[in-house]
């Protein structure tokens, strides 16, 4: 089954009947699917990794175009950051949904709400983490994208906290306090409290909590679990902890 026929199958009430669906039908008219119909009938068992590719794609072309210009070196840059999600053939197929994103005025708001009204908080987290991913692709975060990802985090009503969290991900050169924003603590944290963010933060973000997502999401969940690692072992070498 292709990436498109997929988000279909795996998008019925969600996808279809939303904002995205909105998006859905633009490739319907262009004819890259030969009728809507025939998927409707389809379980909505795998509608979560649908919605959450759908969406991924949409927010990014948002944060994409943030700053008036979306240059050839950011798509090749995101090709490879879906071949890693997706695969090498449904990436190829997704980045022909996302050039046709960008090249429309897609509202990003609606697609944030729906997203916050549907999805799970851990779900909602990996995918802010993939949008600073792709922001960061060049080595800077800039200003409008950095606006862009915290807007639509607020409409999918994940906390300040969280997205700082995510965001201090990205900025370990330039972050002194990286480490403990990761963590969701203060330089001032009791070494006691240091263990107990770290054991809270491990549990939130466990790859395991997008399990059902796919394998895909779930590797990339990992990445920020290994972040999480890195945080907490860079905090305990500064304080000479055991």
């Amino acid at each position: 089954m292709s990436f498109f026929s997929k988000l279909i199958a795996g998008g019925v009430g969600f996808v279809l009947w939303g904002p995205i669906g909105a998006l859905l039908a633009l490739f319907l008219e262009s004819q890259l699917f030969a009728s809507k119909e025939e998927h409707v009938g389809k379980r909505r068992h795998t509608a979560t990794q649908g919605d959450f590719r759908m969406s991924l794609l949409v927010l990014l072309a948002g944060v994409m175009k943030a700053d008036g210009e979306v240059k050839k070196s950011e798509l090749t840059l995101v090709k490879q950051y879906l071949v890693q999600i997706f695969g090498e053939d449904d990436a190829l197929e997704a980045l022909q949904l996302l050039k046709q994103v960008l090249q429309k005025d897609f509202e990003v708001e609606p697609i944030a709400i729906q997203v916050g009204m549907n999805m799970n908080s851990s779900s909602k987290l990996q995918l802010v983490h993939m949008l600073y991913s792709i922001a960061h692709a060049d080595g800077e975060v800039v200003p409008a994208e950095e606006a862009m990802i915290a807007n639509i985090a607020r409409l999918m009503r994940l906390s300040e906290l969280d997205v700082n969290s995510i965001r201090a991900m990205f900025q370990t050169q330039v972050n002194k306090d990286w480490a403990y924003e990761v963590l969701e603590i203060t330089p001032n944290a009791s070494n006691d409290d240091v263990k107990k963010a770290y054991r809270r933060m491990a549990m939130r973000f466990h790859p395991d909590k997008v399990a059902t997502m796919g394998e895909d999401i779930k590797q990339s969940a990992t990445e920020k679990f290994r972040k999480i690692n890195e945080a907490y072992e860079t905090v305990k070498k500064e304080r000479n902890m055991g």
